[in-house]
């Protein structure tokens, strides 16, 4: 065997080719990561030329910087793969995905921290089936070794929540041996995209469902008016008026998928008008005592401060706290009593000054059940469906609420006792002139 001995009487050019090959390994599994990252969509085109051009860069200085460390490297053997390997695992931590770098017989090499988030058993030197226990990814593993070409395979894991995944399984033959020396397992998370198109078909479903039902009361009445009632003055009055009813309810349906679609599409746009919670809440309150009296039910008005600003829009505002209210005035109008809280609390980053305005709008009326809370804010979801739309309720009006607050960067709790009514609180960080203006006015007093 020839070796290259790294003395005074080698020219240089010799030894930059010694080193050159030394890094050849990290250069072919970086070029392949990359190359796979590509075609799966991961990465674009232009950042996935600039990250591997940036790792070459790395390796080739890492090389020419190690001198002569060692003083004969073999000509004609194959690099050989080394657990735990520092440059290797470098490469796959700077990948995107979590990625597992196997040998021949499906032992792991490397692995990033990403891959040991999703599979916490992954251990280097250990057999990948020991921690993976994905009869798909297994197969495609044996497939990929057996055949020498890359495989794709999707799967679903239950434990300990549910996600759904694509596994990239490519094939690396180092120094053109047969079978592949190295195999890389990219996984890709397809759980955002699988929850979106549920989401899809859930709101077509619900959204066909409820329009469907006001539009088969009216086409029933009509025919019943264009037939039997035709002459009967009393029945047309009365189908009259559940037709307008009808109607009426799916205008407020459309309004607020309108309405929805609007506040989804400007929810990456934060407000920057600022606005006066208190002035924002009494005109709320003011409009809404006619249905309060008609209903028997006294609102309560209290604040803590004279003014809570905040960034937003006031439209959107005045839409949250009129929903809030009027399913306060309802739903528990058995209580009587709907109390407004509006106060100011500290985050937990004082360092910053960070402070929340609140909202809190407490009914007395029958409560809501634990199992019903966490579902609250889901487009159509209600507790009773008959008593929703008996008030003319939609099922959309907390889901407006929730995406309005998203949108201003605050947030809805919601906390009940069956029995004893609930409390929906809106939370709303504080614009920065007014926390440093109630700052000062805390320090003067």
């Amino acid at each position: 065997m020839t070796a290259i001995h790294d003395n005074g009487d080698e020219t240089r050019p010799a030894r930059w080719l010694a080193r050159f090959r030394r890094a050849r390994l990290v250069l072919i599994v970086a070029g392949v990561v990359f190359a796979v990252l590509w075609e799966s969509g991961a990465l674009a085109a232009i950042p996935t030329l600039a990250a591997f051009t940036i790792i070459a860069v790395a390796v080739l200085l890492r090389a020419v910087s190690a001198g002569t460390a060692s003083r004969t490297l073999p000509r004609d053997d194959a690099p050989r793969l080394r657990v735990g390997d520092p440059v290797v695992e470098a490469v796959l931590a700077g990948m995107p995905d979590p990625v597992v770098a196997l040998d021949r017989n499906g032992d792991v090499v490397a692995l990033n921290a990403r891959a040991s988030a999703i599979a916490p058993a992954l251990r280097r030197g250990e057999p990948v089936s020991l921690a993976l226990r994905v009869p798909e990814v297994l197969d495609s593993i044996r497939r990929a070794v057996a055949t020498g070409s890359s495989q794709r395979v999707e799967f679903f894991e239950r434990v300990p929540v549910d996600r759904w995944y694509e596994a990239i399984v490519t094939p690396i033959a180092l120094a053109g041996a047969s079978p592949p020396g190295l195999v890389l397992v990219a996984f890709h998370d397809l759980t955002p995209l699988r929850r979106v198109e549920e989401m899809r078909a859930d709101f077509i479903a619900n959204a066909s469902h409820e329009l469907r039902t006001p539009l088969a009361a009216l086409s029933g009445f009509i025919e019943t008016l264009r037939g039997s009632a035709r002459e009967d003055p009393v029945a047309r009055e009365r189908f009259l008026a559940i037709m307008q009813a009808q109607a009426n309810r799916m205008a407020r349906l459309i309004d607020d998928l309108l309405s929805l679609s609007r506040i989804e599409l400007n929810a990456h746009l934060r407000p920057d008008n600022q606005v006066d919670l208190v002035a924002i809440m009494r005109q709320v309150a003011d409009s809404l005592q006619t249905l309060a009296r008609d209903r028997g039910v006294e609102i309560g008005v209290k604040t803590t401060a004279d003014r809570l600003t905040v960034l937003g829009d006031r439209d959107e505002l005045m839409r949250v706290f009129e929903n809030l209210i009027e399913n306060a005035l309802k739903y528990a109008a058995s209580g009587k009593k709907v109390d407004i809280m509006l106060s100011m609390l500290s985050t937990e980053e004082p360092a910053r000054g960070a402070r929340e305005a609140l909202v809190a709008v407490r009914d007395y009326g029958p409560g809501i059940a634990p199992e019903h809370l966490p579902r609250l804010t889901e487009r159509f979801y209600r507790v009773d469906v008959s008593e929703s739309r008996a008030q003319g309720g939609t099922g959309l009006g907390l889901a407006l609420v929730k995406h309005i607050l998203n949108r201003h960067g605050g947030r809805l709790t919601i906390a009940s006792v069956p029995g004893k009514g609930a409390t929906f609180t809106a939370h709303l960080p504080l614009a920065a002139a007014a926390t440093i203006e109630n700052s000062r006015a805390a320090s003067i007093s």
